[in-house]
């Protein structure tokens, strides 16, 4: 399976890095490809790295004002002219989605998905990967969406939320029916 996972290229704590490898690992092990931003820095790299160590695969999608950090050596890196074909690419070649902790652009890309499935053009699996309660904020207000109308579908339609990076990538594999 292609896996994109959306995620921030920041240096963060063990709280957040040790869940993020540990998910990369399972990732690599699985056989499956990372589909990601391409960056070989922060969170990123840490993912790309374990997902590397473990034998899985990489696809990078980076994007012309971050080519700089573009990791090398990878099996494919896509360099896309702005961050709107960036997230369309990265959509593209992925068959799940995985949202892990992240800034502003995390969340962008995170919202894209959700819409382009609550309108049905897309049914990839989606996981919100809620890493240290991170995103608790977030699912309460998605859970109010929900309550006042606001989403055409319920919910758990549109995204699962995983605690622990093993409940993400069995909710992921049984999505696709792998084994």
């Amino acid at each position: 399976m292609r896996i994109c996972v959306f995620l921030s290229a920041a240096d963060l704590d063990d709280r957040y890095t040790r869940p993020a490898r540990e998910f990369a690992e399972l990732l690599g092990k699985g056989g499956h490809t990372l589909v990601w931003g391409g960056s070989d820095v922060g969170l990123m790299k840490v993912v790309a790295d374990g997902v590397q160590e473990a034998g899985g695969r990489l696809c990078g999608v980076s994007v012309d004002f971050l080519a700089a950090k573009a990791r090398q050596g990878v099996e494919e890196m896509v360099i896309a002219r702005d961050l709107a074909e960036r997230k369309k690419l990265l959509l593209q070649k992925a068959d799940a989605v995985v949202i892990m902790v992240g800034g502003t652009g995390t969340l962008d890309e995170a919202t894209e998905i959700l819409e382009l499935k609550k309108h049905g053009h897309t049914d990839k699996p989606v996981v919100l990967l809620n890493t240290a309660g991170f995103y608790d904020g977030l699912k309460e207000q998605f859970r109010r969406m929900e309550d006042e109308g606001f989403l055409p579908r319920p919910l758990t339609d549109l995204v699962f939320f995983a605690q622990e990076p093993v409940g993400a990538l069995a909710y992921l594999e049984e999505s696709q029916g792998i084994e």
